[in-house]
């Protein structure tokens, strides 16, 4: 996989840079802009070398024609910001706005196209339609950078195809997400830990599946630690339950035993009755949760277990919230877990997502972390096992 250095002089050169920054809204404000700030350091990089750069990405999802709530105009002033220059803003994706816009860029300069997901054929599962829209995008560029990780795992035009029809080569972001997450798929040192949370169980099959070949331990809380439960015979009250996966869970803790990995399950929970910041909460031993409660973190001994089965790891991944951590009376676990696991002496990872956003709503120090992910449902893939289209593609 080329580095941008591999690139040669990119001084006056038009370089297509693929990023992620498909950031939360709140309006026009961005309330979490990790994924703009990650972008920085390539951007940077391909401005010093005199570079114009040609910034594309996508917000949210609409249905492939223009809406307002989507502009990513907003982003577009924060990336200024951080940057600390002015950020060219096209009002289309490839036609008068952007060619106008690319046009009038000088060297070192920045631009960001409007929305790639603007036009359908972005997301499009008809290669020559994807193609298309690629070849378009490719006139505006002389080369191309792709640096969204969030996104590798698609097949689009901006991630797939337009790595086929220019000179490429990954960006600072893509090479350190692959670099950290190659250390401990392929070479972890032991004890091997990994932290999985989240709501649904169905959503981390492929993880669990791949992993137990591989983990010492297996810590599981959050939601899906319910299903995990009821599997081993306890009544879980109205806590969130996957009634239709507990005989998977059931082999699952078959071959964690089989293969000696340890499988550490909640053993008390913080209940309450709903979901709310003033909710009336209670904690109470996993193996007795009543009828008229839900499980929305995990409680005071199971922190204490989860940071011991921590304390001597040399790698550890963490991915998924222990619990509600949007809500402070549900915070305290993900909060702990994440100071446990950002401690560790080793290699630590956060695998995106809800835990990415959870230790900066936490007002956790990302600094203390070996690498955290910008994306999420990427780094789900990844340690499932799977090859990623937008990463295979760049090593043609």
């Amino acid at each position: 996989m080329r580095g941008i250095d591999e690139l040669g002089d990119l001084r006056g050169q038009r370089v297509l840079l693929r990023s992620d920054l498909n950031v939360p809204l709140d309006g026009d404000t961005i309330t979490d802009d990790g994924r703009v700030r990650a972008s920085v350091p390539t951007i940077q990089q391909l401005t010093a070398a005199g570079a114009r750069v040609v910034v594309m990405a996508h917000l949210g999802r609409p249905k492939g024609t223009p809406e307002a709530k989507y502009s990513l105009a907003p982003v577009a002033k924060r990336l200024g910001e951080l940057l600390g220059a002015d950020v060219a803003f096209a009002a289309d994706t490839v036609g008068e706005s952007a060619r106008k816009t690319v046009a009038a860029l000088a060297d070192g300069e920045v631009a960001l196209l409007e929305n790639l997901r603007f036009d359908a054929r972005e997301t499009s599962k008809d290669d020559a339609e994807r193609g298309a829209f690629a070849a378009e995008l490719a006139e505006l560029g002389d080369l191309f950078v792709s640096d969204g990780f969030g996104v590798v795992h698609r097949k689009q035009a901006s991630v797939y195809d337009l790595a086929q029809a220019l000179p490429h080569a990954a960006g600072l972001l893509v090479r350190a997400e692959t670099q950290a997450f190659s250390k401990v798929l392929d070479d972890p040192e032991r004890p091997y830990v990994v932290v999985l949370g989240g709501s649904k169980v169905s959503d981390k099959l492929g993880v669990i599946d791949n992993l137990l070949e591989k983990v010492d331990r297996l810590l599981i809380g959050g939601g899906m630690a319910f299903t995990f439960l009821k599997a081993q015979g306890y009544e879980v009250g109205g806590s969130l339950l996957e009634e239709d996966q507990l005989d998977t869970v059931r082999e699952y803790l078959t071959r964690a035993a089989d293969r000696g990995v340890e499988l550490v399950l909640p053993v008390d929970v913080v209940v309450a009755a709903d979901i709310s910041a003033d909710a009336a909460t209670s904690v109470v031993p996993a193996s007795a949760i009543p009828a008229d409660q839900k499980g929305l973190d995990i409680g005071p001994a199971t922190i204490e277990l989860f940071r011991g089965k921590l304390a001597d790891a040399k790698t550890v991944v963490w991915n998924g919230p222990m619990g509600v951590f949007e809500l402070a009376p549900f915070a305290e676990g993900t909060r702990q877990v994440a100071i446990a696991v950002s401690e560790v002496d080793g290699t630590s990872v956060v695998g995106g997502g809800d835990s990415a956003a959870a230790v900066r709503q936490l007002g956790l120090d990302e600094d203390a972390f070996t690498h955290i992910s910008t994306g999420g449902g990427v780094s789900l893939e990844l340690l499932e096992g799977k090859e990623l289209p937008g990463l295979t593609v760049l090593e043609s």
